[in-house]
Order: structure tokens, then sequence, then C-alpha cells
């Protein structure tokens, strides 16, 4: 939603999110404020689904943190309105006629927050950070091509030279990585560094204040290198429930929300906001954890999926607004393929499955995170739609930060059976940290999903640099996972989002986001 960070776990959508069309519904016109109107001396407030885990952008794993780190952190790079890569902190790059050796040429314009001068030093500190074993980043898998870690070298003050061990599709989508100051983490250590908590930044704010459990502010950074933000300041107000963002976004506490499919009619329609659609990066899934023996048998997964009827749940829960998944990619990349086993529902076959795997007694405990009611709702009707092939399920809704500890936990096996959740994917379709089997206990492949076929394409899929071969190999590779059912594929959403009409500048509706450029963003009075 704030920055489109290419960083590539944004774990769990806190904003809520639905799918698409508005059947006949006529929509009230979308009314923008005068960009002569801006209050300069004007607020911000935003909403945050969960409570804010860390401000550190090479340490985080969840998206109240990431909308945070949004405002305050910058990358070598970013991207537009059309998904396009373009410069951001590099103002320009150059790279070998192998694909191996690129070159960034930075902005000689940007300080820090503390004022010190952004260098090339910087942007070293941050990848050799990402790649030290010690420092607890799950994005090390985006630095290391078939084992061998990318070299990052300064050549003066304003230039970078990264080293690749062979060419690597996303390594261009990967440089938007935010990065952090060398002269304020230089020998400490960064897993617990107080800066986790007090961040300095390059961003067009400037971090103020955050009070756990209620909110975090951020200020204008006068010295922003893209100009003076229009913002006097961000407001972040943590509401881990859809239903009272919904209430302050209408008693103007909040000036954004997300819309749940039972309240789109009427915030469609209602004076004074503005409803956005657009598609979204996103799926939402049923996660099972393969350590556990309940489920390393692959008939026990598929028997889940044919006792899954995804045609009700949608229509239950979004009355029509959203689409069924079958596969971990979304229709809107250009590595989709759906061409994938849909398991089409089918109790027999799963009481078949099961009596087959000798797991006719099956029960487990589905996790969700507190507040997303969709979710709430979706493990409810899974539970009754399991009971009908003999399948006990309990279902346990949690406070956001606890359920992410349990899944983050760094040791296997980990504590849970299944969770509900939802991936907000990169631009690029390497999925190496969410599938590969090396990214378990500490990574993104929290399931322990172990695969040699699929480790094999994953590797090939990022180091093919031909868009048609790559296409071709991750269909492959959707094909197996797919089989393998390691998630249960839910839905596809739109976002859906509400915005008061005093809000501005912002950009156009699309998987970017609406507030893409937020020096840009201003209210009125």
């Amino acid at each position: 939603m704030y920055k489109n960070a290419v960083v590539i776990f944004l774990f769990l959508l806190v904003c809520l999110t639905g799918c698409a069309g508005s059947g006949s519904l006529s929509a009230k016109p979308i009314k923008l404020p005068d960009p002569a109107q801006a209050d300069l001396n004007g607020s911000l407030i935003l909403s945050l689904g969960g409570e804010v885990s860390i401000i550190n952008p090479i340490l985080l794993t969840d998206t109240s943190s990431s909308a945070i780190e949004g405002t305050i952190f910058t990358g070598l790079t970013t991207i537009n309105e059309k998904l396009e890569v373009v410069p951001d902190l590099a103002k320009s790059w150059d790279v070998s006629a192998d694909g191996k050796i690129w070159t960034f040429h930075l902005r000689s314009d940007v300080k820090w927050h503390d004022g010190q001068p952004f260098t090339a030093d910087d942007v070293v500190f941050t990848f050799n950070s990402i790649l030290n074993p010690k420092v607890n980043s799950v994005r090390r898998s985006d630095f290391i091509i078939d084992g061998e870690p990318i070299k990052f070298r300064a050549l003066d003050n304003l230039t970078v030279q990264a080293f690749l061990p062979r060419p690597f599709a996303p390594f261009l989508t990967h440089t938007g990585m935010s990065l952090i100051p060398k002269h304020l983490l230089e020998g400490k250590d960064i897993n617990t560094a107080e800066f986790n908590r007090r961040p300095v930044g390059t961003g067009p704010f400037k971090f103020k204040e955050w009070v756990t459990g209620d909110h975090v502010i951020v200020v204008r950074n006068d010295n922003y290198y893209l100009g003076k933000p229009k913002l006097a300041q961000i407001i972040f107000k943590i509401i881990p429930d859809e239903n009272s963002m919904l209430v302050a976004l209408e008693a103007g506490e909040v000036d954004s929300a997300g819309v749940p499919p039972k309240d789109y009619r009427r915030l469609k329609a209602k004076e004074g906001l503005n409803v956005f659609e657009y598609d979204a990066l996103t799926y939402t899934y049923l996660a099972f954890n393969l350590a556990n023996p309940k489920f390393q048998d692959k008939r026990v997964r598929q028997a889940l999926a044919y006792a899954t009827n995804k045609e009700q749940l949608v229509k239950l829960i979004f009355k029509g607004l959203a689409s069924p998944a079958y596969a971990p990619s979304v229709p809107i990349s250009w590595a989709y393929s759906d061409a994938v086993e849909k398991y089409p529902y089918n109790p027999e076959k799963a009481r078949q499955l099961l009596k087959e795997a000798g797991t006719e007694n099956l029960s487990f405990t589905i996790l969700t995170n507190q507040g997303n009611k969709e979710r709430e709702k979706a493990a409810v009707i899974l539970q009754q739609q399991f009971e009908k092939v003999g399948i006990e399920v309990n279902v346990r809704v949690m406070e956001w930060s606890a359920l992410l500890k349990i899944i983050n936990a760094p040791k296997g096996p980990k504590d849970f059976d299944a969770v509900l959740m939802g991936w907000s994917l990169g631009l690029d379709p390497d999925a190496y940290s969410i599938w590969h089997s090396s990214q378990y206990p500490v990574g993104f492949n929290f399931i322990d999903y172990r695969n040699t076929a699929v480790d094999r394409l994953l590797a090939r899929g990022r180091t093919t640099l031909n868009q048609a071969e790559r296409k071709k190999i991750y269909a492959k590779l959707w094909q197996i996972i797919a089989a393998d059912q390691p998630y249960l594929f839910l839905w596809y959403p739109k976002s859906i989002e509400a915005i008061r009409e005093r809000v501005g500048g912002l950009s156009r509706p699309g998987p970017a986001g609406l507030m893409l450029h937020l020096e840009k963003i201003f209210v009125t009075k």
C-alpha cells in the first residue's frame, strides 16, 4: 500500500482485501481534492491491522512493520505505477555484457535523517549484513545464487558494483531492498540494536514515536531528495480489528481502511469516501505443517483439497467478490499459469484418499489472526466442510504478534498444525525464499516443504534470463506444488480500499498501491 517494497514477504495481508466486480451498483464518482487546498501542517492518519514488530528493513517479516518502514527507508531502485523498476537512491546503473557485473551510480544529494551523507559504503554494509549468517534476515536467499553470495564493492563514495556468480533474473527487482546506515550499525548486534525501535533512514518521513499497541508517528523529512513532503506527519493507529477500522474511518478518526464484502455496497455509495478497487499481488491459503506426521502423506493434503468447496467459501464470505485460487501465483503475474490440478469439490474422493492413507480419524487445529473477519469466517467454513468427510478441526484465533512468534520460531519442528494466512508477492515470480527446502526453519518456508524437483526448478527459474523460458519453468513449478498441496490455495483478492475525500496526491489504482509517491500525498483541512 505505502511503498511497494519489492521485498517480498509481506507476510499476512493485514489490510482487508476482497475481489472483484461491483455488480449492478452504480458507482459514485471519485472526488479528489484540489492540490491548491493542501494543508501543509496536516496529518494523514492510517490504520494498521496488527502490532509493529521491528522497524529495520533487513529484519522485518510482517506487513505492519513494512508499512512503517516504507515511509522511513528507501532502496537503490523502486517501482512505478506500471510495475517497472526505476531509479531511486541509484540514479542509473550499467550491466556487463555477460550479466554478472552491475554498476550503480548513486545520487549525490541524499542524507540520512541524522544529517550524515549517504554513500556507497552504506549500500555495501546493508547487503553484507543481509548476507551475514549472524544477522536474522530472511532475505539472505535473495542475494545467494546456487549457494554462492553476490559480492558488493564500493568503487568510490557514489559508485557501487555487484558481482554475481552467474546471471540472476530477479536481481534488479531485489535492489529495491531498503538500505540501512553503516555509521549507526557497524560493530553492533543488528538483531538487538536500539536502532530497530528508533530507525534512521533516507526516506520522505522521519521516525518520531512508537507507543507499543497504540500508534507510530513519522514526521516530514524537509530534506528528502525527491522534494519536501506535503504532509507534516503520518500517524499509524494500531487497530487489530476490521470492524473497528471501519468505525474509525466513518467517524473520521482514520483516513483509510480496507473494505469488507459486507460493507462494500454501502461504502461505495457513502458521501465523503472514495472507494478504489485494484488488482493485488496476493493470495490466501491454508498451510500445513509438513514436519507434523499428520500431514506428511500427500494423500491427506489432497483429501483436504477435495473436501474444500472453494466456490461455496467465496460465495458465503465475499458475496461473489473473490475468485478461487489454485496455484502459488496470481493471475496478474506474467508467470501465472492455472494449468494445475484444481481438486474440484468431491467429498467421496476425499474419504477415499483418507482411507488409503490410514488417517480416517484425522483431527487438527487451524490458527489464524485476530481481527481479519474473512479469515476467521473461512476457518469456520473449512471446519464445517472438513467435518463432512470425518475430519475434526478446531479453530484458534490469535493475536498477530503471537501467531508470528509461532511460525517464525528459529527451530523446527514448529508448534502448529495448520495456519490460514495470505502472501503478498513481489514483482518477480522468484519464489525461492518460500518453497526451497533450504529456507527452513529460518526463512519463509515455515512449513518445512521439501521437494527436490521444486528445488531444482526454483534454482533454474532465477538463473534463466529469457522470460518465455522462465514462464515455462514456473508453470511446471506451480504444477508440482499444486499436486503436492503443501498449501490449500483458497482465494485471489482484489484490494478494495476506502479513503476519505480529504486525501489527495494518490497514485493511479493498481498493484503498486495508491500511495506510491508519499511525498505527493496531501490532506485538506
